[in-house]
């Protein structure tokens, strides 16, 4: 689809506006800084201590920039050629539905919304809009994964039967007001923090989930934290098992107690041909087994230009910058609503079969088609 290029601030600068300036807002804003042709020029959050961090983070470059304590005063302020929505979870389809009133390209942090029925709703309001609308799973591209897409894609494992991805880290980082502590807020772990595991499942096998099995539990993590009475109900640990209408399965292994693992991250896909494997951090190869003789053989993952490598080893500031080409109409929007949505989906299927200890079809969430 074709789409009309904004009309940029001086220079030929795309003027970003950042709507959230806690801890993934300020990583925002350090991608954002390297970039020659992007000026942050204004940012919002209507608590003053994250707008704090965005000053310190920014240094000098916050000479002229415009703090708003609410977004759709950024938004009124002509100011902005871009904004990223940074803010919690829970606000995201409030911020979403004013963004998407306007013509102001858009990208939103994971997961696009706490529930299926507002992500369907954005999936609706964005369809005939002519601005970008971006969905922030970035994970597509860290390098290693990256390349582990494209050599799936490649054919080197023959047709795909099988992915496992397995990610054990540490708990829940401490985020303002605790919002992230309860499961209303955030979506549950399993929408808030797999719906990137979910988006590369999607991407990866290249159907659509039919079909759900999860068994997870809060074991650990968050048991003793109590706010203004309530206790923290934040799963940190789960196994979840997906069909795909193509016949493919994939399943995934959360521990959020697993500090001391040599990879936070292990991806393995299995074909009839033979096997691929990459790990995050790793050691910088993935390795590609082939039935026909048993071998191992590694591939080097090559790193691009990263102009500020952060949080998610650099795949953050790739993100942004495929952002900014599709607003300047140079390149596709890749991480579009459907796909938010699709994520979101089989993270509140996983967390219903979990919480009715049975499997569950995506069909009843009403979403059985590409929207």
């Amino acid at each position: 689809m074709s789409r009309a290029a904004p009309s940029l601030g001086a220079m030929g600068k795309l003027r970003f506006g950042v709507v959230g300036t806690g801890m993934m807002g300020c990583e925002h804003l350090r991608n954002l800084l390297p970039m020659d042709d992007v000026a942050v020029v204004a940012v919002s959050d209507p608590n003053h201590e994250p707008l704090d961090w965005a000053r310190l983070t920014m240094g000098e470059k916050w000479d002229g920039v415009r703090a708003f304590s609410d977004h759709r005063d950024l938004l009124a302020s002509g100011l902005v050629d871009a904004i990223v929505i940074a803010s919690p979870n829970h606000t995201h389809k409030a911020i979403l539905d004013d963004v998407l009133a306007t013509d102001v390209p858009v990208l939103v942090e994971k997961p696009m919304c706490t529930t299926v029925d507002d992500c369907r709703s954005i999936v609706t309001a964005s369809k005939n809009r002519k601005a970008v609308t971006w969905v922030g799973l970035e994970y597509r591209y860290m390098p290693p994964i990256a390349k582990f897409l494209d050599t799936v894609r490649s054919g080197e494992i023959g047709a795909l039967r099988m992915l496992a991805i397995r990610e054990h880290r540490f708990p829940f980082l401490i985020k303002v007001d605790n919002w992230n502590r309860f499961s209303r807020n955030t979506g549950g772990t399993l929408v808030e923090k797999c719906c990137h595991f979910f988006d590369l499942m999607n991407l990866t096998v290249g159907a659509r989930p039919a079909r759900v099995y999860a068994s997870g539990a809060q074991d650990v993590n968050h048991i003793d934290e109590v706010y203004d009475g309530e206790r923290s109900d934040i799963l940190d640990n789960a196994y979840v098992i997906v069909d795909y209408d193509n016949g493919v399965r994939a399943m995934l292994d959360l521990s959020m107690f697993a500090e001391g693992g040599r990879n936070e991250q292990e991806i393995v896909a299995v074909g009839d041909k033979g096997k691929l494997e990459v790990a995050v951090p790793g050691d910088g190869n993935l390795y590609l087994g082939r039935r026909s003789d048993r071998s191992v053989s590694p591939l080097a993952v090559t790193v691009g230009d990263v102009g500020h490598v952060g949080l998610h080893h650099g795949a953050s500031y790739v993100e942004l910058r495929r952002f900014c080409d599709a607003i300047r109409g140079t390149g596709p929007v890749e991480v579009d609503t459907t796909a938010g949505l699709w994520s979101v989906v089989v993270g509140a299927a996983a967390h219903k079969s979990i919480d009715e200890g049975r499997p569950v079809d995506i069909a009843e969430f009403g979403v059985t088609q590409p929207t």
